[in-house]
């Protein structure tokens, strides 16, 4: 009985935190430039352009007088869910779930038999969320996400200072899916973004070697969820047995005596489910300035080689918002049904439960968010006179997120029950623990001068997931990925020149029934956010980023 409202707000939190964490591993650096998307993003020792002030503000010196930078990029997230039944599958002895199995209302079996197979709940439209609507705006099926961007630098005559300032997106994805998806009980629609508005940057020339660099980003940062939620609980399963086998004979004979000896749950117009729709979801936070700073070096003793490193800070924000969730009868009935009952009603007394589950709930929240730091280093090689090799490897502070915690501006029913169960909950916070890893990265890049004007580039990332096995799930279906970049650039003229580049990142993922609590877990434990509780879930998420650079000297 003590678990049951825990369900609905603080698993669509958990949601929430875990959507930031997975979409900064997911997303970072696809969406910044394009000639470093083509090299697999190892060009701390040969930053492209302007947009050096992201990813090694030193490199600034090689660029004389004034430059300007324009580009645009557009993503398509391609993200394919499956889930399928395994050999034994049940919750307290049910298993007609519908969402795997075909039985219908005339089939009186608590057990399925006929189960659907593999059931698909793939993504259907990419989302954005917009901050003058102050919501996410679905694009419709098929459109990509467009992140245009901007920059401008100069170096004045004679000087061997370079100042310059961009306007990027370190990080802009989300997707979302119509009402009935399977893959809606881990968010119908997310969206996570994060935009450098400003970024005023200073290179300086030390010596015609060394170059140092720094800058400060002011970005605006941005997470929204809208989800549904289901709890297949053992704890659920057994409440519906009350209510389907205990509570049959007493549905429309019921007296004091039963009330009293069976807590009133007898008097509900609609029992708990463990397979049911518990509510829906929608929470927005953002901070339209959060400052960060970046620090770079290159040297370069030759012409064919040169160093990198870059050091870019944490970002530390307090995101604010507002959540909304719609409850379902279910959860209402259960609540007004043990407050039918003295017996009832002593016992919600003692646990400190709410009189009544409102049929819509909606308040602020605000938590404080860090953008990781990251550091990087990377030399630049031409093992032949046409034919240049990158290879950078870095490290990404993923382990901040040990714990995230959310703050409300009013005593939530939800947490009141849910401080019961853990020292991590308090009547107006819940703390979620992550424990994720940092891992270390490489990329490899290759530029081939095939004549003056012409160059051709290629280039390969794996990124290692920073999400513990036992985390894995559909928010963002991410375990280990691959980016595969490729692009052309061509020089007009000695003050103008293009580069076109094509991207390609996938991850698959398979979570074998009960492997991850934040997914599939089984058991009366499960209760936060395991809405596929007992099923294999397989993953398959493809991004293919394509997009145009022109830069221009005046």
């Amino acid at each position: 009985m003590k678990k049951i409202r825990l369900s609905p707000l603080v698993s669509a939190i958990i949601l929430t935190g875990f959507s930031s964490t997975a979409f900064a591993q997911l997303g970072t650096n696809l969406s910044v430039d394009l000639r470093s998307l083509a090299l697999g993003n190892a060009v701390t020792a040969d930053p492209p352009g302007i947009s050096a002030v992201h990813f090694n503000p030193a490199a600034l010196t090689k660029i004389q007088g004034l430059q300007t930078d324009v580009q645009g990029i557009l993503a398509n997230f391609d993200i394919q869910r499956e889930f399928s039944v395994p050999a034994g599958y049940n919750v307290f002895g049910y298993s007609d779930d519908p969402m795997v199995c075909n039985d219908g209302p005339e089939i009186s079996s608590d057990i399925c038999t006929d189960f659907k197979g593999t059931v698909q709940g793939n993504v259907e439209y990419a989302s954005l969320y917009v901050p003058i609507l102050k919501k996410m705006v679905d694009l419709g099926e098929g459109m990509p996400l467009a992140a245009p961007t901007a920059g401008i630098a100069y170096n004045p005559p004679g000087s061997k200072a370079t100042f310059a300032t961009a306007i990027y997106a370190p990080l802009i994805a989300g997707f979302g899916a119509e009402n009935g998806n399977p893959g809606n009980y881990m968010g119908q629609q997310v969206a996570l973004e994060r935009v450098t508005y400003l970024s005023p940057t200073m290179a300086y020339q030390v010596s015609d070697e060394l170059s140092i660099g720094g800058g400060i980003g002011m970005s605006y940062q941005a997470i929204g969820l809208k989800t549904d939620l289901r709890f297949p609980n053992e704890l659920i399963g057994m409440l519906r047995m009350i209510d389907e086998v205990v509570c049959t004979p007493f549905k429309e004979n019921s007296d004091i005596i039963t009330d009293i000896l069976l807590l009133g749950m007898c008097n509900t117009e609609e029992g708990m489910n463990p397979f049911g729709r518990f509510g829906q979801m929608q929470i927005a936070m953002e901070q339209f300035l959060s400052p960060s700073y970046n620090l770079g070096v290159l040297w370069e003793p030759t012409e064919d080689f040169s160093f990198g490193m870059v050091y870019q800070s944490a970002a530390k924000m307090r995101l604010k918002g507002k959540y909304h969730i719609d409850n379902s009868k279910a959860p209402q009935e259960l609540i007004k049904g043990l407050m039918s009952s003295p017996t009832g009603q002593i016992l919600a007394a003692i646990l400190g439960f709410p009189s009544s589950v409102p049929a819509s709930e909606s308040g602020l929240v605000s938590m404080d968010f860090e953008y990781p730091q990251h550091f990087q280093a990377g030399i630049k090689y031409k093992i032949m006179p046409d034919l240049q090799v990158n290879f950078d490897v870095g490290w990404t502070d993923y382990q901040a997120w040990d714990k995230f915690r959310f703050e409300f501006d009013r005593s939530v029913s939800a947490l009141k029950i849910a401080k019961l169960l853990s020292e991590n909950i308090s009547d107006t916070s819940l703390a979620l623990p992550l424990k994720f890893t940092s891992p270390w990265n490489f990329g490899i890049g290759l530029e081939y001068s095939a004549t003056d004007r012409l160059k051709l580039r290629a280039g390969y990332e794996p990124r290692t997931s920073a999400i513990p096995d036992n985390r894995r799930n559909t928010m963002i279906p991410i375990n280990g990925a691959q980016l595969f970049g490729l692009g052309i650039g061509y020089r007009f003229d000695a003050d103008t020149d293009l580069d076109l580049s094509l991207g390609f990142l996938r991850s698959k993922d398979n979570i074998p029934a009960n492997s991850s609590c934040l997914s599939n877990c089984t058991g009366v434990n499960n209760i936060l956010l395991n809405p596929y509780a007992g099923l294999n879930v397989k993953t398959d998420t493809k991004v293919t980023i394509l997009g145009l650079n022109y830069r221009t000297r005046w």
